[in-house]
Formats: C-alpha cells, structure tokens, sequence
C-alpha cells in the first residue's frame, strides 16, 4: 500500500488532484485509515495508469471514467489501442518537427502531409462502435463505412488541405466533425427533410434494378430509363442537366464508383448498379449519339 503522498510523488500528479479523483469517484483509493489517510494498492495504481494514459490522449475525465466503468472493458485491448494512438500522434509530431527544421532554414513546403487526420479518423471509428444503427441506416452496412474511412486515409492530404482551407486547422475542423457526428441523426433527418418530393426518385431506380437480368435494350427497360430522365428533366434539379447524355453520364458515373456502387447495392441487391449503368450506357449509345 502507498499513502497519497508517495502516489503523487512517484506519478507527479498532486495529492489535491487524487482527492479530486476520489471525490468524483474516478479513482477510489483501495483502503481508507481510520485517521483518513488514503492507501492505494497496485491494482489501484494500475487504474491511475490508465487515467493518465486516457488523459495524455486527449480524452475528459467523464468519457475516461465512462469507458473504465463499462463491463466489458479490456485493459489489454485497451493498452493496444493507447499504443496505437501514442505511435500515431508521434509521428505527427515528427513531421511537424521536420516541416518546421525545413522552413526554419527558409525552404518554401507548401505540403500539408505533416497535419495527418488521426483525431478525425479516431472519431469516426469511435461513431462506427457507438452509433451502429445509425451507420447501417444511412451508408448501408458497417462494410460502406468502413469503405469511407479508408478512402479519407488513401487520400489524407487532399482532406487535410481541404479541411485547413475551409476551417483554419485540422483541430478546428475535427471539432467540426466531431459535433457533426453527435448529433448525426438530427442532421441527416433534417436533411432528408429539406430534399424536394420531385427528387426523391428512388423508387424509379429500384424498380429499373427490379429488372435486372433482362436485355438492357429492351423496350420496356429502355421506357424505364426514358422515364426516369423524363421525371429528372422536369423536377428541380433540371437546371444542373445540359441534356440526355449529360444526365446519363452522372447516372453512369454515380452508379460506377465503387463507394456509393457498395451503398446501392446494398440496398437494390447485387449487381444492381452495374445493371442500372448498363441500362443507361444503352440508352445514351442509341438515343443520344
């Protein structure tokens, strides 16, 4: 057993914070004397390592001390995790060392792969394991948002250089994120909120994708993609249409990137998308050349 004293001596932290941390009940010393001194054992000593650890992270003492209480918390897990992060974070630092030392002896870098997204990509992983529901309603599957993340790290300093042009800093900007996913559901409602009835042409495609297996040249599917052009050329969003070709080439473009392709498919079933595009590419071939 070590008194308070010999804890705050042997970590740094002052005996005021571990009293703050009892008070709180964050850290509960293992044993109180009958005088009133606290005693902390090693079990409670290995506790307060995982603390500091959360702390060092950036994480707040509510979130440390909700993530400590949950019953299946595993420390082994969780020491792996810290070490990831920790690694992460250094060699951010790294960079930005290296980045300053270069501009120091007055070279020009405009790169920006020193401000890496670590934070916002943790606070995405973070929603994957919170917010399943909402996850799988919105991009179709955890797989889709999986996909998400990992295109954000093939092409992390684009978004970097967006996210500074836009919002001053990456810091700025994953504040940004990080509100954006705590109250995703609200926004994405409002959002479907906001769209036109006359945009809402879901159905149309769902019933094309209905079909598929059947000649794409075929009049009644061809009728379908006509009709489905029809109903776009007279909604609101006609003016971003030049013409046939041009709607037929956003169709065929949406439905072939690979990202929202996972999306639909999930959605109209497999092999749904490329029959749609299919559909389109026939259409524009014969009636728009």
């Amino acid at each position: 057993m070590k008194t308070i004293s010999q804890v705050a001596k042997i970590t740094g932290i002052s005996t005021r914070t571990l009293q703050y941390y009892d008070e709180i009940d964050l850290l509960k010393p293992s044993k109180t004397t009958d005088s009133g001194y606290r005693l902390y054992d090693d079990e409670a000593l290995e506790k307060l390592q995982q603390i500091l650890f959360f702390k060092e992270l950036g994480f707040q003492l509510k979130e440390i001390k909700e993530i400590l209480e949950k019953p299946d918390f595993d420390k082994i897990k969780a020491f792996k995790k810290q070490k990831e992060l920790l690694y992460l974070r250094r060699n951010r630092t790294d960079r930005l060392i290296s980045l300053l030392d270069r501009l120091e002896k007055g070279e020009t870098c405009m790169s920006f792969k020193e401000f890496d997204l670590s934070e916002y990509i943790e606070a995405l992983e973070d929603f994957k394991s919170n917010q399943t529901e909402e996850i799988i309603k919105h991009w179709g599957s955890i797989e889709n948002f999986d996909m998400f993340i990992q295109k954000i790290r093939d092409d992390e300093e684009r978004v970097a250089r967006s996210a500074i042009q836009e919002f001053g800093s990456i810091e700025n900007y994953t504040k940004a994120v990080k509100y954006n996913l705590e109250h995703f559901s609200e926004i994405m409602e409002g959002k479907l909120s906001q769209i036109p009835e006359e945009m809402k042409n879901e159905d149309k495609f769902l019933k094309l994708a209905s079909h598929k297996g059947e000649d794409v040249a075929s009049d009644s599917i061809q009728n379908m993609v006509k009709e489905i052009i029809a109903y776009a050329r007279g909604s609101s969003v006609s003016e971003f249409i030049e013409d046939d070709e041009h709607f037929c080439n956003i169709i065929i473009g949406t439905y072939s990137n690979d990202y929202l392709k996972k999306i639909f498919d999930t959605k109209y079933g497999e092999g749904s998308c490329d029959y749609i595009v299919e559909a389109f590419r026939c259409y524009s071939k014969n009636k728009c050349s």
